[in-house]
Order: structure tokens, then sequence, then C-alpha cells
């Protein structure tokens, strides 16, 4: 599956150790924008990034401006969100996004999307990683990300097996 990438969610996979193991798994594509905000800081998340594009597997894709700018405006989105909604758009894939404002603005137009947690739950759920693993990175995610409690709380649900 070919998967666009924010900012957010690019960072939260690095960070997490998943973010290899996902590009291999699904075509990954990125704006110029994301490229940019992840790559300016000299970061273990940035050099991964850095690799990841050089071996191909985070593809790098110039978006329209005229669309950019009219989901910026739309939604009150910045430039990297706006550009990532719009390469979502233009591929016909789904959003890798972890950030509020973005994923509201995938449910109104109808976008899928997918969290940094989907992905989490997803391997433990295909036995990719042990559900031992998944729960040490959801623990992770939790201090990284800005995820509510019933959110962790739900998705430590799943990865356990226990779907109520």
């Amino acid at each position: 599956m070919r998967i666009v990438f924010d900012s957010s969610t690019l960072i939260l996979l690095a960070k997490i150790d998943m973010l290899r193991d996902v590009t291999l798994q699904n075509k990954a594509a990125i704006p110029k924008k994301v490229e940019q905000e992840v790559l300016a800081k000299k970061t273990p998340d940035a050099e991964l990034a850095r690799l990841l594009i050089h071996e191909g597997k985070l593809e790098v894709i110039q978006v329209r401006k005229e669309m950019v700018r009219k989901l910026a405006e739309d939604f009150r989105l910045h430039a990297g969100e706006a550009e990532a909604l719009a390469l979502a758009i233009d591929l016909s894939a789904p959003l890798a996004v972890d950030d509020g404002p973005t994923i509201k603005a995938c449910k109104l137009i109808d976008r899928p999307f997918l969290t940094a947690i989907h992905f989490l739950i997803h391997l433990a759920g295909t036995d990719r990683i042990s559900r031992a693993i998944a729960l040490e990175k959801l623990n992770q995610l939790s201090i990284y990300g800005r995820y509510k409690g019933r959110i962790i709380e739900d998705a430590a649900r799943r990865i356990k097996g226990d779907h109520q």
C-alpha cells in the first residue's frame, strides 16, 4: 500500500524504531516541505529519514501549490501538514498523521488516515512484533506523542488482544 507521511508520524515512528519496518512494508511518500521539516535538525530521527530517502524507501514528491494553499486556508493547517494532505489526495493514498487539526481535516473530507498507534497495533496484530515489545513501544509513544490517556488505554487493550 502507498502511504503519505506527515512529519509528526514519521518522527514518532523513527523515535520508537519502527519507521524502517513500516517503509519496508509500504510504499512511503512525503512532500518536499515534510522533508525539509524532518531533516532540519541533526537528530537520529532525521538521519534515519535521510537514509530512507537515499535508499528510495521514502519518496519525496512535489505537490501542487494551489491545492496546498487552499487546504491551509480552509483547515488552518501549517505548510507541512497541508502539503502532506494535498499529496495524499493527489495519490489517492491514506495519510499517516498524528497532528490533531490535520486528522480533523481528514475526517471532514473523508480522507483515510493512520496514526503511529495504528501502525503499532497492526504490527502486533500480524505478529511482526511481539505483544510485549508493542506495549513497550506504546509506552514510548505515550511519552513522545500527545495522545489522550483513553487512546493509549484502548491501544493497549487492542495490542493485548482484548477488542472490547
